[in-house]
């Protein structure tokens, strides 16, 4: 049996705009990843810098470099963002933040708080 519906389909995701909730929702997910993958990264950066005084040297050398110095941050910046969304999604779990304006304010704070923590990170970093 066929059923003909009526409503419209966009399959072009150019000109879906989505809600601030769920850009905070993917962006989650997507920092998410970052973090699982940079671990590796900093899981074999510690195990040079801790193997020996010229492991150390090796590692401190890496750091030194502007570039890898800026994916540090961005690693950083990632995990802040994973950390603080995801004490919003506990926070949802336990009930608040479940209507929409709230949902929305609570997403726009916690971009603010990133904002903040990534600019204490950089100065960190450099």
């Amino acid at each position: 049996m066929k059923v003909n519906k009526t409503r419209p389909v966009n399959l072009d995701l150019r000109t879906i705009r989505f809600p601030i909730t769920a850009i905070a929702s993917i962006l989650h997910r997507v920092s998410g990843v970052i973090t699982f993958i940079s671990v590796g990264i900093l899981l074999w950066l510690l195990s040079i810098s801790l193997a020996s005084p010229e492991g150390f040297a090796q590692a401190s050398s890496i750091m030194s470099g502007f570039f890898v110095k800026l994916i540090t941050w961005l690693i950083l910046v990632a995990l802040l963002y994973h950390l603080v969304v995801g004490v919003r999604h506990l926070m949802m779990d336990a009930g608040y933040f479940e209507e929409i304006e709230s949902g929305n304010r609570s997403a726009i704070v916690s971009f603010a708080i990133t904002v903040v923590l990534s600019l204490i990170a950089g100065a960190i970093v450099w």
